[in-house]
């Protein structure tokens, strides 16, 4: 699980810099960011596979970055705290944290957190989770993409991977990562099914909206949400 991005929201600095060396350490690409409404701004944009959340935080508490990035993201939220009370647990648990760990923590129980809740979320991810983006619902337990309120006409492929990118904003996947996830490792086509489907996706997509399909060129493709 080694070159995922991490990123990691502490007002210590200190403390920041020790997180990212241990998870550096362990393959993990990470950011560090100092501010709570810094760190909204920063999430859409850097699209981190996990973020590590401290609730002491300026400019906005860890509870409030929490609920933003739960409007826009299913992404695992661990939360760091010098709080220990039942309350702040359950609180930050409700608002959609993934786990909780009270300062001071062991670096190594840290690391091994963070692949815990990883695992978990690859595992169980966006099984029967709706998506929902400006103009555009996604219901997989009832295979219906509703775009502009009107329903969309997608074939079953199409919704796969309409689903699948949209359930990981920001994060680009290779055409053979794709074509594992939407048609399976046993696929017999070749990589340029990939493209057809998604230049038939856009053509239903035409919309303007602020978010997009994009081409990550030499990779493949990624559904990218405005700032």
């Amino acid at each position: 699980m080694s070159n995922l991005k991490i990123m990691v929201v502490d007002d210590d600095k200190h403390i920041a810099e020790l997180i990212s060396l241990y998870l550096r350490k362990e393959g993990y690409e990470t950011k560090e960011v100092y501010n709570g409404r810094t760190a909204v701004e920063v999430f859409p944009v850097y699209a981190p596979f996990l973020v590590l959340l401290d609730l002491m935080l300026p400019g906005m508490d860890g509870y409030q970055v929490c609920e933003e990035i739960r409007k826009v993201s299913p992404v695992p939220i661990i939360m760091l705290t010098a709080k220990g009370e039942t309350f702040d647990k359950v609180r930050g648990l409700e608002l959609g944290a993934d786990d909780y760990i009270v300062k001071p923590f062991e670096p190594k129980e840290l690391v091994a957190r963070v692949k815990a809740v990883l695992r978990r979320y690859e595992k169980n991810d966006n099984k029967d989770r709706t998506i929902d983006l400006p103009n555009l619902h996604i219901s997989p337990m009832n295979h219906i993409a509703v775009y502009h309120g009107q329903e969309l006409d997608l074939p079953p492929k199409e919704f796969e991977l309409l689903y699948y990118l949209a359930s990981h904003p920001g994060r680009p996947f290779s055409r053979d990562e794709l074509l594992s996830a939407c048609w399976g490792y046993d696929f017999a086509g070749d990589t340029r099914t990939v493209d057809v489907h998604v230049m038939r996706i856009r053509e239903k997509l035409n919309k303007g909206d602020d978010w997009a399909i994009k081409t990550v060129w030499g990779i493949g493709y990624k559904l990218e949400v405005a700032q």
